[in-house]
């Protein structure tokens, strides 16, 4: 069994898969923030760089032009020495790309995303987590992440992109093997990476024989730029983007915030006195657990905020670290419903701020709705049980709960 040191000083050591860090980063990113150097370093997982101050977040997002998105993932081996694989040629556009390429992988995918093409999925949604509840309520029991949480997004993104939705659990299987055993096992990431895009490419092979009416694919496939035909790595790049940081962020955001219901019946009863409270109940959310940590490579030799970053270092952009700054927000580890002023970045920042925000509100709201209105009162099961996946995209993974 390896070991693994243990962290010391986090502003020159830090560990994203250290277990107390998955636990609640929040006390360690608050001491590298409060430190003299608030943008901490890292040999481990490859190494790099990793701010802890909104503003410094932000302008890691905002400056694409020495901040790439080449790669986007949290650890690995140094830029440019990472073998993809089969289907090298097919990435994650937009998110993997930058301009001028970014503009037009996101103007062909927006209008999917926008609020009136999303909006038909919310009785879509409602119905599944209906279902998804029927199956424990008699119980007085479930697994708020695994039977609920991390069912929803799965079947959601299937519907979109057209493929069988009775495949959710391959597809969840695939995408953490992408985004959590992947992270630390690179033979599994590119194993779980290669199930993913073959799966695709028979699915975008079937579309070029048998278009369909109504299809996101088909579309996809139909679409021109400057006169020609998208290619189809970029369909297949847009259909692995969907699934892979489409469902897991979502699940991450649903699992939390139950989570963080299960421990605030005061919250659930605001809820309930104030259903207008919703759309800004869901906003703080967002902030207080953001899920996503993303990775950009340096272009070229810099000093930013006195830290020397060399041409292919790794930094990460910690959007919940971002969102828990206390300049940027009042007691920002508070949650608070009617917080006036909540500018968070769960969504990213910069011409990479995701495009299927829209959906993933929806999916939120929607399934804690449900959630409140079928098991009103509820409590975790055993506080100390509850697991938490981390690194890429943090959130529950085993919250069990009664009612």
């Amino acid at each position: 069994m390896t070991t693994i040191d243990p962290v010391i000083d986090p502003t020159s050591d830090y560990d994203i898969f250290d277990p107390q860090y998955l636990l609640d980063p929040f006390p360690t990113i608050e001491q590298i923030r409060q430190s003299s150097c608030p943008v901490a370093h890292t040999e481990r997982w490859g190494g790099s760089w990793m701010p802890t101050r909104y503003a410094d977040i932000v302008a890691v997002a905002q400056e694409h032009d020495v901040f790439t998105s080449r790669q986007i993932l949290v650890t690995g081996p140094p830029d440019g020495q990472e073998p993809e694989g089969a289907y090298a040629g097919v990435a994650a556009p937009p998110i993997s790309s930058d301009p001028p390429e970014h503009h037009w992988h996101r103007r062909l995918i927006l209008p999917f995303f926008a609020p009136q093409a999303v909006a038909k999925y919310e009785h879509i949604t409602r119905d599944l987590c209906n279902e998804l509840i029927d199956r424990f309520i008699d119980n007085g029991e479930a697994d708020s992440a695994a039977d609920y949480a991390q069912q929803i997004p799965v079947r959601v993104i299937a519907t979109m992109l057209g493929v069988p939705t009775d495949m959710s659990d391959t597809f969840t299987g695939w995408v953490r093997g992408v985004l959590e055993a992947g992270l630390v096992d690179q033979e599994v990431r590119l194993a779980a990476r290669g199930n993913i895009l073959g799966f695709f490419f028979e699915q975008v092979a079937d579309r070029q024989a048998n278009p369909r009416e109504d299809d996101l694919i088909t579309t996809l496939l139909n679409s021109e730029i400057d006169g020609q035909k998208v290619p189809v790595e970029y369909v297949m790049g847009v259909c692995n983007l969907m699934l892979v940081a489409g469902v897991d962020t979502t699940w991450s955001s649903i699992g939390a915030s139950l989570w963080h219901l299960a421990q605030h019946p005061e919250h659930r009863q605001q809820l309930r006195d104030d259903p207008e409270l919703w759309p800004a109940a869901v906003e703080e959310l967002l902030r207080a657990y953001a899920p996503v940590t993303m990775a950009r490579i340096v272009d070229r030799d810099i000093d930013f905020q006195g830290c020397p970053m060399k041409a292919g270092d790794r930094v990460l952009m910690s959007f919940p670290a971002a969102n828990r700054d206390p300049e940027q927000f009042e007691n920002p580890n508070e949650v608070i419903f009617d917080r006036e002023h909540n500018r968070h970045v769960a969504f990213g920042a910069g011409i990479h701020r995701c495009a299927g925000s829209n959906l993933a509100r929806l999916e939120l709201r929607v399934a804690l709705q449900t959630w409140l209105e079928r098991i009103p009162e509820f409590e975790l099961a055993d506080p100390s049980t509850v697991t938490w996946a981390g690194g890429q995209v943090r959130g529950t993974r085993i919250a069990k709960v009664k009612f």
